[in-house]
């Protein structure tokens, strides 16, 4: 066996490794000492097609529970702009993946796209992963739309982790209708042991009230506006999401932070006619609904009738 590697002049130095070219370095008299070192860290180089360079992968894709074999194969992805060759390699990587494999990882691309446009976390992408694989497993809705059916284990995963959006707004990332994603939701409710919570309007009165840029005490005022026409029955048959853009239009139109019932609409995807017509059944009981501790800025006689 070989012995240490040492500089001969000075054997009691700490000799330098330069990790870029490979060497070691005596730095008491810069004599290279030992060449063509293997570099056993981290090889942060990317092979992908994107220009940025931010994508630090090295050996692929991590292990996936959801395809066959763990998804331990070679992957070819190709970019916006890839050349004809990177193309015909990915092409014919997926004619060799066997049909369930092919939906599942269309599905998972499918929604980690949608997930990317509303921001939703990792653990929501996962509950959908985990959903649509077995949607697939089951075969309940072999033959329809899968970018329908991605959205569908979306929209489900979201109210699952007590996120929940709306038809239209799991519509509006996607590239399906609402009626073909709530077809798809029925069947698979009815199919599987899913267990969903009922969506009230509580679920989205931070989302709404936060993106019209209304101060928490309008948000609790509308949350117990909510809470109460609900305990009343003043608003039996209406969804919870006209309920919620009601109860925001009757405490903003009491605050100094006014929102118009279109504002609102825009934001929680309502006709602003719908969101008038459910404010109308709230009207005649305001005085019951509001907070005893509200700060009206304008009084309830004040506030609009329609």
């Amino acid at each position: 066996m070989s012995g240490p590697v040492q500089c001969p002049h000075h054997p009691d130095v700490h000799l330098i490794e330069d990790h870029r070219a490979g060497d070691l370095v005596c730095p008491a008299c810069g004599l290279v000492v030992g060449d063509r070192l293997v570099d056993v860290g981290t090889e942060w180089r990317s092979f992908s097609n994107e220009k940025s360079g931010n994508d630090p992968s090295r050996v692929g894709a991590p292990e996936s529970p959801y395809l066959s074999g763990g998804d331990l194969s070679t992957s070819i992805a190709v970019g916006f702009g890839g050349s004809d060759s990177d193309n015909t390699l990915a092409n014919a990587q997926r004619k060799t993946m066997n049909n369930t494999d092919r939906q599942m990882t269309t599905a998972m691309n499918l929604i980690r796209e949608m997930s990317e446009r509303v921001h939703l976390p990792r653990n929501i992408q996962e509950s959908a992963f985990r959903m649509f694989k077995e949607v697939l497993d089951s075969g309940v809705l072999r033959g329809k739309n899968i970018e329908a059916q991605a959205a569908a284990c979306l929209y489900i995963a979201c109210r699952q982790d007590g996120v929940p959006r709306t038809f239209k707004e799991i519509c509006a990332i996607s590239r399906v209708s609402k009626k073909e994603i709530g077809r798809c939701f029925k069947i698979i409710v009815r199919n599987s042991s899913t267990n969903l919570e009922h969506v009230t309007s509580a679920d989205f009165m931070s989302r709404f009230c936060g993106n019209l840029y209304l101060p928490n005490s309008i948000q609790a005022a509308a949350t117990r506006i909510a809470k109460r026409a609900v305990d009343m029955d003043l608003v039996a048959g209406r969804s919870p999401i006209s309920i919620a853009a009601a109860a925001i239009y009757m405490a903003s139109q009491a605050s100094a932070e006014k929102r118009t019932a279109k504002e609102i609409g825009d934001i929680a995807g309502a006709a602003e006619v719908t969101i008038r017509q459910t404010y109308k059944l709230l009207y005649p009981k305001a005085a019951e609904l509001f907070p005893e501790d509200f700060k009206f800025e304008t009084a309830i006689e004040g506030l609009p009738s329609s």
